[in-house]
């Protein structure tokens, strides 16, 4: 058995949000009674941890504990657009629209307490659920300034919308403003090639992608980890075939899907270059994970064995054939060198 090893890379770069046509996203903040925090907007969450991003994003800017975060009914016939869960747009989308509402409903609250204290609005900080004036004696809990400030007839509540500046592309010259935001990343992969079977075994993967702002950061790691083991099942497993329009692989024992004995060793390196259009500078890393690992894949198989697979999945089957036919190939060669000789 003949196991040789190569390392491949590739890198990508991918828009934030919808293509070409306006995006937008709204969103309710109010700080409540007893110092919590109510965020309603009509966002969707399918995994990929929004609620959880907002909620930091929420308690960050008002000054409050994340638990003290409550998301509201996400029902948009009570609760304000917030656009569909795809194109990498939730973090970017909703999490700055949420930043910007969370500011109005604490400047409401700020106005009141620098009132009260008789002291400038910039001075007043709030951080754990407390409120205070710097270079004072004056600090109280989030619940009692809530309080104070509705004994005054103001309710700290604040609503937002965010939304890109995108154009379509020009048909004679292809110039446009597709997207807001971009992102960018680039993956190396090292893989084990079997010569014997064609069977190819991902030992490692090190990806380096361009996020904006990590407001979660071990969120983000998942997401690329996820989105490797996507890409890893997409270019080496996943062999979806039809005959005569049905499908000839209906079930798991022939489409095969990676399991946790198939997942590389990922590093992942989280690279911070904010967005400069957005509140927050932050950007997406749901579907560029997945972009480079495949290419990256290939390449390594190519370093491995010379051969370049260009029909996915790279099964065994193709592997060897390649194998077989570049050894054929490599034959020829060979033989007309020693003719000319």
């Amino acid at each position: 058995m003949a196991r040789k090893r190569g390392r491949g890379m590739a890198a990508c770069w991918y828009g934030i949000a919808r293509t070409a046509t306006v995006d937008r996203a709204a969103a309710w903040a109010e700080i409540d009674d007893g110092g919590t925090v109510k965020i309603v907007t009509g966002v969707t969450e399918i995994g990929e941890g929004i609620l959880t991003v907002l909620a930091q994003i929420a308690a960050q800017e008002i000054g409050v504990k994340p638990d003290d975060v409550v998301i509201g009914d996400n029902d948009t016939a009570r609760a304000p657009e917030a656009a569909h869960a795809g194109a990498t747009r939730q973090t970017y989308m909703i999490g700055n629209v949420v930043a910007i509402a969370s500011r109005e409903a604490r400047g409401r609250l700020v106005d009141v307490m620098a009132k009260t204290w008789d002291v400038a609005p910039e001075t007043i900080r709030t951080a754990n659920g407390e409120v205070w004036a710097e270079n004072t004696n004056h600090r109280m809990p989030m619940a009692k300034a809530v309080e104070h400030c509705k004994g005054r007839g103001v309710v700290p509540v604040g609503s937002a919308s965010f939304g890109t500046d995108t154009t379509g592309l020009a048909p004679t010259d292809g110039a446009g403003r597709p997207w807001q935001a971009y992102v960018f990343g680039c993956q190396v992969a090292e893989v084990e090639v079997d010569t014997v079977t064609g069977e190819v075994q991902v030992l490692g993967v090190w990806a380096a992608h361009d996020v904006g702002r990590a407001v979660n950061p071990k969120g983000v790691e998942g997401q690329i980890e996820g989105g490797i083991v996507q890409a890893l099942g997409q270019g080496l497993m996943e062999d979806y075939q039809l005959k005569d329009g049905r499908t000839t692989t209906p079930g798991f024992a022939k489409y095969i899907l990676p399991t946790s004995l198939d997942v590389p060793r990922v590093n992942s390196f989280i690279v911070e270059d904010p967005d400069p259009i957005g509140p927050l500078g932050v950007k997406g890393i749901g579907e560029p994970a997945m972009v480079p690992t495949i290419p990256a894949m290939m390449n390594a198989i190519y370093d491995a064995v010379g051969v370049r697979i260009q029909d996915l999945p790279a099964t065994p089957e193709k592997v060897l054939m390649a194998l077989r036919e570049k050894e054929r190939r490599d034959a020829e060669r060979r033989a007309a060198a020693q003719a000319a000789e």
